[in-house]
């Protein structure tokens, strides 16, 4: 499929600005993270993006321009994976990586567009990370639950757990698994991802980092940034007690506590909505031809 973006040209200068700046701001990102590995310390709510992703910090810094646009005096990118040598400069080579890793392309541009179609749902108060402590003593974070173990339990029990994302589902204790609405499966993710959901916003950053060159640095940062936020939003609303943290909770157990949890849930809605139109634009050149009719179940991470 060719790109159908007009051909943007960047001189050396310009696109060696953009390249630091981006480096720069990435550095910022991950600074923190960085000096707590150095130390060897852990964080329960700012390292879930480099460990459940299993994504390093090295991967945020390097800037790529999209499709379509040239890098004038980019000698050193031509033998880069996916790029290519153009009359006047160097280009991401978006059809090379469509045909190479086309499954995965397709897979994740008609997950992308599926989600985005559907009508966000945001009655689910953040109950996953509910449903992972239910009814067990092996909870996924060394942080003492807010609640305890039977005021967890008591919550579960006194709402409909309506999880729409399977790899938050995968995650919950057996005893939870069939308070589930619905069941879920990796083959179903396609038919049933909606845009209200926390865990599939922070995921549109781990689609950016698959499509590799094709993603605009800008789209790749915003990305990691609103994933960062939502990670903030979904454990403040979790079980856990978070105060020694830093992190004040939000009681949804209450009803002032789901109001602020949708009320924030519906603004990182808009926001992952307008990164995935925004990646999609990217990464298709603005072709609406679907993906194509396969999607790959994208792997466990």
């Amino acid at each position: 499929m060719t790109a159908l973006l007009e051909t943007t040209a960047l001189s050396r200068s310009e696109w060696i600005a953009r390249a630091e700046a981006h480096a720069e701001r990435a550095d910022a990102l991950t600074a923190a993270h960085r000096a707590r590995a150095a130390r060897g310390e852990k964080h329960p709510v700012e390292d879930f993006l480099f460990t459940y992703y299993s994504y390093k910090p090295a991967i945020l810094r390097r800037w790529h321009p999209g499709p379509g646009v040239v890098l004038a005096d980019a000698d050193e990118r031509a033998t880069w994976r996916w790029y290519r040598p153009v009359a006047d400069g160097v280009e991401v080579d978006a059809d090379d990586f469509r045909r190479e890793r086309g499954s995965l392309y397709r897979g994740v541009v008609n997950l992308l567009r599926a989600t985005a179609a559907r009508p966000a749902q945001f009655g689910c108060f953040g109950l996953h990370e509910w449903a992972m402590a239910y009814r067990t003593d092996e909870v996924r974070h060394a942080v003492p639950l807010r609640l305890g173990s039977d005021g967890t339990d008591a919550v579960v029990e006194s709402h409909d757990l309506k999880c729409t994302h399977f790899d938050a589902f995968r995650f919950f204790t057996p005893d939870a698994v069939p308070r589930n609405k619905a069941p879920l499966t990796r083959d179903s993710q396609a038919d049933v991802e909606q845009p209200g959901c926390l865990h599939a916003g922070m995921d549109v950053y781990k689609w950016a980092v698959k499509l590799g060159p094709l993603v605009p640095g800008e789209i790749l940062l915003d990305a990691f940034e609103l994933a960062r936020d939502i990670r903030i939003l979904d454990m403040e609303a979790s079980p856990y007690d978070l105060a020694d943290w830093g992190y004040s909770p939000v009681a949804i157990e209450t009803p002032d506590g789901k109001a602020q949890y949708v009320a924030r849930q519906r603004a990182v809605s808009l926001r992952s909505q307008a990164l995935r139109a925004a990646l999609v634009s990217a990464v298709t050149g603005g072709n609406d031809t679907p993906g194509g009719a396969d999607f790959l179940p994208p792997e466990s991470v």
